[in-house]
């Protein structure tokens, strides 16, 4: 197999997307191996990959998001935020960690939330004084919780790939999820009192009512969906549906869509959707290489080599988790290793539940985490500081993202709470 991570790498150094980086791998590594005649099945392989019902859940999550951001949800949020927290000492910094929260209900993206959020948020807090760079920094690292925070669509993929239920995903991301918000904003605010940030007049109440009650209808989201599928009243594919009509209903009585923003909506939403679908179909093919040279079952004798200490091949997968998430993104990662991962849990012995939430917040943390950060790189960007800064201020931030993980590693009841609370409830 090193020959198909030989040429994975080299493509991605010449500056091959991602996807055509794991198909033309695979398919080399076929032709090399003596296997050429497999290479005419290959077309059939990346069909199976995306041929199923529940990855229809992608566009229609993803479309819920882009109606709600073209129709000014992400104004609102921020606005909303700030009527709640805005007063107090260093208050945007607060808005920014309860901005993050509240859209991830909405994008699933973290990419996407660094993005929207950013352009708001880094100016604002630059002239309330908040050091440019650490706003930068707040905003990237605070947008982890994107993928975390139900409907996330690392979360669907991850239960496509390992057959555990979406619904039981999307619980086991909140309480996690939340615990980042709640260190970020607890940072936050020490961070505002050390350093003596502004203070910045509370609204009055008129205005915060306004702003409550034209947000909390957009919050509502992520509620219908867990309580929809943990009800039995739909299916996570029909919750995806039902969450588009909520979307379009939401900005057509607020008035705030138009015909236009629909449409962009709808090719935003085709063109991310081609682009991870096309990923899904790329690594349908790894997936068979892997399979075919039984590297799953190579690599889980290799960790049992080097030591059958539970804790140890955690730190293991942990740390290898968290490296690959530096390079790649989320989606292609978990869709590469997900044959080496589903061995690994069943040494560990881990609830699958716990090990996806695991897992996908492993790579997500990576997104953010120095040196290749997209998220940093996002946000440097947008605020004109150098990366270096910006990795300076993310540090402390990206510790408690590795505090959480801990948790959800090591404590099986921080994911597994909220679902099992559910299930004894029904």
């Amino acid at each position: 197999m090193g020959g198909f991570f030989l040429a994975f790498i080299a493509l991605l150094a010449t500056g091959v997307p991602i996807a055509l980086a794991l198909g033309v791998g695979g398919a080399a590594y076929l032709f090399l191996s003596g296997n050429g005649s497999l290479v005419l099945a290959l077309p059939q392989r990346m069909m199976a990959g995306v041929d199923q019902f529940v990855l229809l859940t992608i566009p229609l999550f993803l479309l819920a998001g882009n109606l709600m951001n073209v129709g000014g949800i992400t104004d609102r949020i921020v606005h909303f935020a700030r009527a709640m927290v805005g007063h107090r000492r260093g208050g945007m910094s607060s808005v920014t960690v309860l901005s993050s929260g509240f859209f991830a209900g909405i994008s699933g993206s973290a990419t996407a939330e660094a993005s929207a959020l950013g352009s708001i948020l880094i100016p604002t807090m630059a002239k309330q004084g908040v050091p440019k760079a650490y706003a930068a920094a707040l905003v990237g690292v605070s947008a982890v919780v994107g993928p975390i925070i139900p409907p996330s669509i690392t979360m669907i993929i991850y239960g496509v790939l390992s057959g555990v239920s979406i619904g039981q995903l999307f619980l086991a991301g909140v309480v996690p999820g939340i615990a980042i918000c709640a260190g970020l904003l607890v940072y936050a605010s020490w961070r505002a009192g050390r350093e003596n940030f502004p203070v910045t007049p509370k609204m009055e109440w008129r205005d915060r009512m306004s702003a409550t009650r034209r947000t909390l209808p957009a919050l509502f989201l992520p509620l219908i969906i867990l309580v929809g599928i943990k009800g039995g009243v739909f299916t996570p594919t029909e919750a995806a549906a039902v969450a588009v009509a909520y979307a379009l209903f939401i900005g057509l009585i607020y008035r705030d869509l138009t015909w236009r923003q629909i449409w962009e909506a709808l090719i935003v939403t085709a063109i991310t959707s081609a682009s991870i679908l096309f990923i899904a179909s790329m690594a349908a093919i790894v997936s068979f290489v892997f399979t075919l040279e039984r590297v799953p079952q190579q690599i889980a004798s290799l960790v049992l080599s080097i030591t059958d200490n539970p804790y140890l091949i955690l730190l293991m997968l942990n740390v290898f988790l968290l490296v690959l998430g530096m390079f790649l993104e989320p989606i292609s990662i978990l869709i590469l290793t997900m044959p080496i991962l589903v061995k690994i849990a069943a040494i560990l012995h881990m609830h699958p539940v716990q090990f996806g939430t695991m897992a996908v917040l492993n790579v997500v943390i990576g997104l953010a985490t120095p040196p290749v950060g997209i998220l940093l790189f996002i946000v440097s960007a947008t605020s004109g500081e150098p990366l270096t800064a910006v990795i300076r201020q993310a540090l402390p931030l990206i510790g408690i993202c590795v505090l959480v993980l801990a948790l959800v590693a090591l404590v099986p009841a921080f994911t597994l709470f909220l679902p099992y609370a559910l299930i004894t409830a029904n």
